[in-house]
């Protein structure tokens, strides 16, 4: 069921780093992004796959993993995610693909939650680092960067209490706690 697979997508910031996602399945989680609806139907978004170490090793330094975890600087060597697909948006075909990429990133995660695997959505990029260790053209926007592989640890949804913060925190075990706010309160 839907309901169960995006229960079972959340956002995996560790990961068992030996275990390869091939490219192959990288291209099916393209393909999955590819036939997600797209604004106006102009389908702006580009992709780039590594599932390649060396490849992996130039993206991983540009990305900020999380925000709320001030004192992490993100997954250690070992844990970090064996492929990632970052989207690009084509400004030669529009100038706004925001929605665009958001869709696109959450078929790609719940193609590989499908699949047994997890990751995760980061917009928060060094943008201009990226490009060049890349060596992608400027016509291309770097939208967003979905880091893949097969997950370690545990994530918790959480039930907000009033007065309680939105932010995700991690426990003495290591588990990811991530609170969410109540069905009543969302819909008006």
């Amino acid at each position: 069921m839907i309901r169960d697979l995006i229960l079972k997508n959340r956002s995996c910031r560790r990961f068992y780093q030996e275990v390869a996602v091939r490219r192959k399945v990288l291209k099916g989680l393209v393909e999955l992004a590819r036939l997600s609806p797209s604004s106006a139907n102009l389908q702006p978004l580009k992709y780039i796959i590594s599932c390649d170490t060396a490849r992996n090793a130039l993206i991983f330094p540009y990305l900020v993993w999380a925000g709320y975890l001030k004192d992490w600087p993100g997954p250690a060597e070992g844990e970090r995610p064996s492929a990632y697909i970052v989207i690009l948006g084509d400004t030669g075909i529009s100038k706004t693909f925001a929605y665009d990429a958001g869709i696109a990133a959450q078929s790609i995660l719940l193609g590989a939650t499908e699949k047994g695997l997890a990751g995760c959505m980061i917009g928060s990029i060094e943008r201009d680092g990226l490009r060049k260790a890349l060596d992608i053209p400027v016509n291309y926007e770097i939208v967003l960067a979905v880091a893949i592989g097969k997950p370690r640890g545990k994530v918790v949804l959480e039930k907000i209490v009033p007065d309680r913060s939105i932010k995700y925190w991690r426990d003495e075990k290591g588990a990811h706690h991530v609170p969410k706010r109540p069905l009543d309160e969302v819909i008006l």
